[in-house]
């Protein structure tokens, strides 16, 4: 337990960032419905499952025009 004490300043900005932008990128996907590929479903499943990178990779490629 003392291992993980000793990771905790370091591992808490991470999850917090993750959260933020997995927590963005969901409500980005459930209230537009254009993307520029694939669907809500499968948008939603890629934010989820891949942590950090899978936001990133919706607010880069995914997110369609907003109008």
């Amino acid at each position: 337990m003392t291992q993980i004490s000793d990771y905790l300043p370091f591992l808490i900005p991470i999850i917090a960032l993750e959260l933020i932008l997995a927590l963005s990128a969901l409500i980005h996907i459930l209230r537009h419905r254009s993307f520029r590929f694939g669907n809500m479903f499968i948008w939603i499943i890629i934010v989820l499952f891949f942590q950090i990178i899978g936001p990133i990779i919706y607010f880069t490629i995914g997110r369609g025009e907003d109008e």
